[in-house]
């Protein structure tokens, strides 16, 4: 899959305060995981996993291209596998994961696997992070707000609760198109809620606020 605009909100968006280490779980091209190396000299290192065997090579090349390589893996495995076999714990763990649960599968396999919960189901992606995140760790996610609102809920019962929340809209007057959510291992009295527009209200033009948090990613900005 192409880097998305999903994607690229997510790596921007995650906090990576007393990081050390990261889990980009649906690596694709690698874009996430390459995104947190370059915001963050203090991750020492980062994995990526992916069930694609395509994505995984495209992944593995991307890294071994970039100025951070020596402090990047990627690996070609399910997570719900990678999960009893992961050689340690993160503190910070990262997914734009698949969403659909229902409708017509496309033609292509690849595609399926990326968008459909066919291979990982919500439920499974919960339970790994559970096992490989280190007490105290965030975990970050990307989704539309229907399947955002259920993953809350889901999330509660693997023990992750939602901390902070922005809500995502292409423009002023639209209705919001996704939630980015941090999670946590404790429950916190009041969750942060903020709001992020993309564009400008007329126009193509993206806000100063979309600019100044993705800025160091665009080669236009």
């Amino acid at each position: 899959m192409k880097v998305c605009t999903d994607g690229v909100l997510l790596g921007a968006w995650a906090n990576l305060e007393e990081v050390r280490s990261a889990l980009d779980i649906g690596t694709g091209s690698g874009v996430i995981a390459l995104m947190l190396a370059q915001r963050s000299a203090h991750i020492q290192h980062i994995v990526g996993v992916d069930i694609d065997e395509v994505s995984y090579l495209q992944a593995r090349e991307n890294a071994a291209n970039c100025d951070w390589a020596d402090r990047l893996t990627m690996v070609h495995s399910p997570v719900q596998y990678y999960a009893h076999s992961a050689p340690g714990s993160f503190d910070l763990i990262i997914s734009n994961p698949p969403f659909f649960t229902g409708g017509t599968l496309s033609e292509s396999q690849s595609k399926n696997d990326v968008r459909h919960t066919v291979k990982l189901p919500h439920g499974d992606l919960l339970r790994s992070v559970k096992k490989l995140i280190r007490p105290g760790g965030r975990f970050a996610v990307i989704l539309p707000i229907m399947e955002g609102y259920r993953f809350i809920e889901l999330a509660e019962q693997y023990g992750l609760y939602l901390i902070r929340r922005t809500q995502v809209y292409s423009r002023h007057g639209k209705p919001m198109e996704r939630f980015l959510m941090e999670f946590s291992d404790h429950a916190i009295a009041q969750v942060e809620v903020g709001d992020l527009y993309i564009h400008e209200k007329e126009g193509d033009g993206f806000t100063e606020e979309y600019r100044k948090l993705t800025g160091d990613f665009y080669l236009n900005f």
